[in-house]
């Protein structure tokens, strides 16, 4: 396996929306994720986190980004388009995790270098479903670039 299950996986969420966070906090929580989630709120914010810019010069690098498209000041798109663009951040995985199921959006996150596209599932069971599933294949399955923690 890819990971010591003792040591907790740094995921950086990119969501604007206090309800995702919630959900995708209560996700975790319900599939037993030894995690430190750390929350930005619009792109400027995780662009900062990324780089250790400012109140975020002692932020540890994540181990991998959820990134929601449809976000203020700077959207999911450009974010993912810097982070790929940046020989410090590029290989940090990148799941989109975004209510849209747009073929466009889709074939640009790919475009982008996106690790996968994933649809935001309505109902909280299913929901639950999809984090078991990022849980399951990103931290047992996959092997992860170290974080530059």
């Amino acid at each position: 396996m890819s990971r010591d299950v003792g040591v907790p996986i740094n995921i950086l969420l990119v969501e604007d929306n206090p309800g995702d966070v919630r959900l995708t906090q209560e996700a975790f929580k319900f599939n037993k994720m030894n995690n430190n989630l750390q929350v930005a709120g619009d792109g400027v914010e995780a662009m900062a986190i990324l780089r250790r810019e400012g109140e975020y010069a002692n932020a540890s690098r994540p181990d991998i980004i959820l990134l929601d498209l449809n976000l203020p000041k700077k959207n999911g798109r450009e974010v993912l388009a810097e982070i790929k663009a940046d020989e410090k951040l590029k290989r940090i995985p990148v799941v989109i995790l975004t209510s849209s199921a747009n073929e466009e959006d889709i074939l640009k996150a790919y475009d982008n270098y996106a690790s996968c596209y994933v649809t935001k599932p309505v109902g909280f069971g299913e929901f639950i479903e999809v984090v078991r599933s990022i849980k399951d294949f990103w931290f047992t399955i996959v092997k992860l670039p170290s974080g530059g923690r």
